[in-house]
């Protein structure tokens, strides 16, 4: 069993990652139903727990192994009249579905089997599909701002002037490299978010389309089921599984028909009844059925992640209390209330949106020191900024176009000192 699980055991250990650029309910999707849904991918394809998926039986007139791959990749069947459970409890049915039938019987064909795996994966695919647009979208911009400056409080204790690497991953940086990059970080607030404008609608967007893909992925999974997903879960909790039928007997059928026709010794058609196992259906009752309880819990958290989106649209240059509340989540401790009403009133929701997660994944004591140089420059634009001349932007590594850079700083602090 562990072997067969190996192959996800890189996405299933705990990672750590120093720099967030998402919340929660991002994380509900690319990473809880992703793995979720590859879990249960394995799972329909892995022969150890089962056996074979569809074992049929015919009386020996057809070998063995044709008449299970035959099955198998056409479709089996089950009579509805024979899904009463009364005749089951009296022994006149063997089992659901399944018994004697006439020509204008109506039967209900069961071909989903052969294509859960890929399904499953596919929609594993579409839950990670928005997260990956963000990351694409994001372009690695707050990693590069705050890269190194998570073991920063040590620095306060270094007095060196070189860095000093600490295994191959982490750099404990000196007191004048943490200094710059404080700098950097505020000049890329202050310079470069200015022109990438759309930051924060992006987010949004990929916020909104999660849940819309959870939507989706509902309604396509009651299309896939004949279209007996959607009452799944609820039934499932009425049932008391006390009886000879259930309803998981009537969506993933254990016992099915499947004819098989040959031509005879003269010619003639030859019809052949046989009766199919539908192991693979005990692990697929289990999958779905678990699947439409994950789905709703997914679905209330997108929805509260769009209000909480809405909140926070309404609220960012409004509610001064709110901007505080935020921050101190984001970033434990004590805030000027000063810088905090200076950023309620200036800043628009993108440079609201990017701040926040600056505090998210900055050390508190940093990001209060570039919370007060970002509202001290708010206070008081600069006429002139040798340093921001020099057009170096450390976060894309080019140069950034810096006099129309300013210039737009420039007239957006003016229009804001007119409004104040």
């Amino acid at each position: 069993m562990l072997n067969t699980f190996s192959v996800l055991s890189p996405h299933l250990k705990f990672k750590y990652k120093f720099v967030t650029i998402n919340n929660l309910a991002f994380k509900f999707h690319y990473r809880a139903t992703f793995i979720i849904l590859l879990v249960c991918t394995l799972l329909v394809t892995s022969r150890q727990y089962i056996g074979e998926h569809i074992r049929c039986i015919t009386g020996g007139s057809i070998p063995e192994h044709v008449i299970n791959t035959f099955c198998f990749f056409t479709t089996t069947f089950t009579v509805i009249r024979h899904y009463n459970e009364s005749l089951l409890k009296d022994g006149v049915l063997p089992h659901p579905g399944v018994g004697p039938m006439y020509t204008e019987d109506p039967v209900k064909h069961h071909a989903y089997y052969q294509w859960v795996p890929f399904i499953l994966f596919l929609q594993a695919l579409t839950f990670y599909a928005p997260h990956y647009l963000w990351r694409l979208s994001e372009g690695g911009r707050l990693k590069n701002l705050v890269d190194g400056l998570h073991m920063a409080h040590l620095s306060e204790h270094y007095t060196a002037k070189a860095n000093i690497a600490i295994g191959p991953k982490y750099t404990l940086l000196s007191r004048d490299t943490v200094d710059a990059k404080l700098r950097t970080v505020k000049r890329e607030f202050s310079n470069h978010l200015m022109v990438q404008r759309h930051w924060a609608s992006r987010h949004i967007f990929c916020e909104v389309l999660n849940l819309l893909n959870c939507i989706l992925q509902i309604v396509f999974t009651n299309i896939f089921l004949g279209r007996k997903f959607w009452n799944l879960g609820p039934a499932f909790i009425e049932e008391d599984f006390t009886g000879t039928m259930d309803v998981l007997d009537t969506v993933f059928p254990k016992v099915t028909k499947c004819h098989f026709y040959k031509y005879g010794p003269t010619g003639s058609i030859q019809k052949h009844d046989a009766l199919c196992i539908m192991a693979l259906n005990v692990i697929n009752e289990k999958i779905f059925t678990f699947l439409w309880f994950w789905y709703i819990v997914l679905f209330c958290v997108s929805v509260l992640a769009i209000i909480w989106r809405i909140l926070t649209l309404i609220l960012h240059n409004r509610s001064y209390k709110f901007t505080a509340l935020i921050l101190s989540f984001a970033s434990p401790g004590r805030l000027n209330p000063q810088d905090v009403e200076i950023i309620t009133k200036r800043l628009r929701f993108t440079e609201w949106l990017f701040l926040y997660y600056l505090a998210k994944n900055m050390d508190a004591h940093l990001f209060r020191k570039v919370l007060r140089q970002i509202t001290d420059e708010l206070r008081h634009p600069p006429e002139t900024d040798d340093h921001d001349d020099q057009g170096i932007d450390m976060v894309d590594g080019k140069h950034e176009g810096d006099d129309s850079s300013i210039a737009m700083v420039k007239l957006r602090y003016e229009a804001d000192q007119k409004k104040a």
